[in-house]
């Protein structure tokens, strides 16, 4: 045996003879490390299951092997002789309209055959032979041919459930689609390609192909879109021969102006809201483990405070300092192991418990099961936490000489480790934060939350030691119940700087998010309403639109009626650079997916500030010019001078920039990232775009657009509230699953402050045996705790919000640049919160101590 083997298996031998005493001390250690863990491991696993259902079933998602997408036009004869040759495809039309109730065989509205209702719905008109993949399910069941055929000279329709209460009609009633009428056949129990469309404003109306025709609703320069769904031949479906077919698609027709997407991708904005929305909640569960790192180095500190008389017998004995702390790093190992495996079976059902409970409110086809790698990472998290928060307080027990020890117990003494464990320490931070920003997606926006972290923890570090000093100076007051608490908040050994680290982190996080959320709720449903317009009119045709706004602004209530061209075009190159080809930075990469709006101006927008350039004359008549929006030129690296080609309608235009613009997006009027000199779009088939401000009450805007859907079918109304309405509940269940994971980490913070008053129970003991040898009743001594933990809770909580606020606000004014608002409600709610917390915990420990008798506690001492 070597003389490195000896010692170690040594170190070994007598770790499991002190485990085989319990887990006495640790379990606040492994509770820690198992909350962390179990929130990584389940972030992890579900967003691991969605993701993994979204490739699983990227052909019913999709609707084919391949998916075309072309805006306002439909594709030429030679374009579909070439995608249709050898391939079943599938062709779709989407477009949003408005449907009204009619009447006629469902439920009669007081104005008669108008019916009482109308909503913005999702149009698809669909071929024979759609879905391609996938089960198109209907209640009742029914083929879907069946349910959209033309019966007694009247075409069918499918619904969504929730557009029969909007209309207040039934099955077998009769709707009004544009011009046509449709007779309700069925409702959609489940449409397989539903997640690939994205964001919906209203619920899905599904006609036929043939029947679309009739609504009038497709005019030239309309906003619809045309789906091309393909099903290659089953002997030519790999990734290899799907990814050669689109490139000899885009080789042969690389002027279509098209968006292709595979079934490898089926649904590209989906996939990046479930992994942005992992990996935030990831790293709130990672803070949530640092937060447990602090009840991590406590227990450690607790388990070695109890273990000083052995600890000292075996220095006496001679044992050398590296034994000592590889026999207790060996037992830290061991239930940090415990832990983590707590933590991983907990994540390992977490999507089985989404799924039990939200399965239904969940639209992707998740595939539930075990993931080993998220699993690995919560593993690799959890290990790396126990050992930063580990070695500092072991290798202090290792420095310390065996008098050390014992003096250790009425005098504390603070002390550095040596200069290799304060390297290994800060090591295995560094590596756990590394590991955070490796295996993120968006890593710029890990490392930043990862520097925030690391920046509060300082922070809060830092207002620990300002607390304690401040209690130290601060003047002499008469109560001695007081004085006293002031004195127990900075003396050696005081639990203050854990207190307000595991509470301050969680408190932070939280404050900062319901802040975040309490001004974006608070801009959508107050302050963007009211500065916003109350329709959006889409699809005006050109020679409507004077008879438009003689009816709109005949309307008693309109103050303000805006009108501007609209054409949909996709960015092809920039400088001659192919748009897949071009580098641009994260923030700016949205702008090159699929078609973007695009307008024309003879004057400077409103909302709309020159920042570079200079605007074009009104009667300019020469090559195109374009402006820029000015945060999106700083994405594309573009400057005054350089061009931008935009694929519009099948043709390419290459217009130079002329100038760019810092557009105000909070007033929801009519603006454009790209606007283009009069001239050639100017010719093109557009619509146009309108918005109405108007005050008076919601009938009142009802009732117009009432009128003017009923004047004008093919005009689409957008009711602002409504979006707003939409976007909010998006946001309010993304806040709802931050504010959940949020809570772990506050509920690590209350273990941790539970493990802190654990840790100092040994000294609570003997300030209260001393206490009350002096003559100090038992309330007087609680009353002195009380003190001493409001004081220490609320400034806690004062600290938490002040950190937290100032990162909203960074947040809020400088990331999303919005307007802030102050919500004095959230943080009196955190602060008194944080005091009662504190105190509770502290009284809980505080009342077992005065429970000790006094007499053994003067015999040991």
């Amino acid at each position: 045996m070597s003389g490195v083997d000896a010692p170690l298996r040594l170190a070994f031998r007598l770790a499991r003879r002190e485990l085989r005493g319990g887990l006495a001390g640790f379990r606040v250690f492994i509770a820690c490390l198992a909350l962390g863990v179990a929130a990584i491991a389940g972030v992890g696993s579900v967003s691991a299951a969605l993701t993994h259902g979204l490739a699983q079933g990227g052909q019913d998602i999709l609707g084919g092997d391949i998916a075309l997408r072309l805006i306002h036009r439909e594709a030429g004869a030679e374009e579909l002789a070439y995608i249709t040759e050898s391939t079943r495809v599938s062709v779709s039309a989407e477009m949003r309209a408005m449907a009204r109730s009619a009447g006629e065989g469902g439920a009669r509205g007081a104005e008669g055959s108008e019916g009482r209702g109308q909503t913005l719905v999702e149009l698809k008109a669909v071929d024979g032979v759609y879905p391609l993949y996938g089960e198109m399910t209907l209640e009742p069941a029914m083929p879907l041919a069946d349910a959209l055929a033309m019966r007694d000279g009247r075409p069918g329709a499918v619904v969504e459930p929730n557009l029969l209460s909007r209309l207040g009609v039934g099955a077998g009633g009769i709707i009004r689609i544009g011009e046509e009428t449709f007779e309700l056949r069925a409702t959609i129990a489940h449409e397989p390609d539903r997640v690939s469309d994205g964001f919906a404003l209203g619920p899905r109306a599904m006609i036929s192909r043939e029947a679309l025709g009739g609504t009038g609703l497709v005019q030239p320069g309309s906003l619809v879109q045309y789906q091309y769904r393909i099903a290659l031949p089953a002997n030519a479906r790999t990734p290899e021969d799907i990814a050669a077919w689109t490139a000899a698609l885009n080789e042969r027709f690389p002027d279509a102006g098209w968006r292709v997407t595979d079934r490898s991708d089926s649904a590209p904005g989906v996939r990046r809201f479930v992994e942005r929305v992992a990996l935030f909640l990831s790293l709130v569960g990672l803070t949530a483990l640092v937060v447990g790192g602090v009840g991590v180095a406590n227990a450690v500190k607790s388990y070695l405070d109890g273990k000083r008389e052995t600890i000292a017998t075996f220095k006496c004995l001679g044992a050398p300092g590296t034994l000592i702390f590889r026999i207790y790093m060996i037992q830290v190992l061991a239930l940090a192991v415990v832990g983590i495996a707590i933590g991983l079976a907990a994540g390992m059902v977490a999507p089985f418990i989404v799924d039990a409970v939200a399965g239904d409110m969940i639209p992707i086809p998740a595939e539930m099961g075990l993931y080993g790698g998220p699993l690995l990472l919560a593993a690799a998290y959890g290990l790396l936490t126990a050992l930063a928060f580990a070695i500092w307080p072991l290798a202090r027990a290792r420095e310390v000489p065996a008098a050390g020890l014992f003096r250790d117990i009425v005098a504390p003494v603070r002390r550095l480790p040596r200069p290799v464990y304060v390297a290994a320490t800060a090591g295995a931070l560094a590596v756990l934060a590394a590991l955070a920003v490796a295996v993120a997606e968006e890593r710029l926006f890990a490392l930043w939350f990862v520097a925030a972290a690391a920046g509060v923890f300082v922070v809060l570090t830092l207002a620990a030691q300002g607390i304690m000093a401040l209690s130290a100076r601060a003047p002499r007051v008469n109560s001695p119940e007081l004085r006293l608490a002031l004195a127990n908040i900075h003396r050696p050994g005081a639990p203050t700087p854990a207190v307000v680290l595991s509470l301050g982190l969680g408190l932070t996080l939280l404050v900062t998010v319901s802040l975040i959320n309490g001004n974006l709720t608070g801009e959508i449903t107050s302050e963007l309403p009211e500065r916003a317009p109350a329709f959006f009119f889409v699809d005006i045709q050109p020679d409507q639109t004077d008879a438009l706004e003689n009816l709109v602004t005949g309307t008693p209530g309109v103050t303000a009626f805006n009108r501007v061209p609209m054409l949909r075009g996709k960015i092809a190159a920039v400088n001659g650079v192919p748009s897949d080809q071009v580098e641009v930075t994260p923030e700016a990469q949205w702008a090159l997916r699929g078609d973007r709006g695009i307008t024309y101006s003879r004057s400077l927008p409103e909302g709309s500030t020159l920042v570079r350039g200079t605007w074009w004359a009104e009667d300019y008549e020469g090559p195109p010019l374009v402006s820029f929006g000015e945060d999106l030129a700083q994405g594309f690296g573009i400057d005054v001078g350089d061009t931008i080609t935009v694929n519009v309608l099948g043709r390419e235009i290459t217009a130079e920039v002329a100038n760019t613009r810092a557009i105000d997006w909070t007033s929801l009027g009519i603006n454009f990232v790209l606007v283009f000199s009069p001239g050639m779009l100017s010719a093109a088939p557009h619509t146009v775009l309108a918005t109405v401000e108007m005050e008076g009450s919601p009938q009142a805007e009802e009732a117009l657009e009432r009128e003017v859907t009923s004047r004008f079918p093919n005009i689409t109304s957008v009711r602002v509230r409504e979006a707003l309405q939409a976007v909010n509940g998006l946001l309010e269940n993304f806040a709802m699953a931050v504010r959940a994971t949020g809570g772990v980490t506050l509920a690590a913070g209350v273990l941790v402050l539970a493990g802190a008053m654990a840790a100092g129970f040994r000294s609570r003991v003997r300030d209260a045996v001393v206490l009350k040898v002096l003559g100090a009743t038992r309330g007087r001594i609680l009353g002195i705790y009380v003190r001493e933990y409001a004081a220490l809770g609320l400034a806690t909580a004062l600290v938490a919000a002040l950190a937290g606020t100032a990162a909203a606000y960074v947040v809020i004014t400088m990331v999303m640049e919005m307007p802030w608002r102050f919500l004095p409600g959230t943080l009196a709610l955190t602060i008194a919160a944080a005091t009662l917390v504190t105190v509770a915990l502290g009284l809980l420990g505080t009342w077992r101590a005065l429970s000790v008798p006094s007499a053994s506690v003067l015999r040991a001492d």
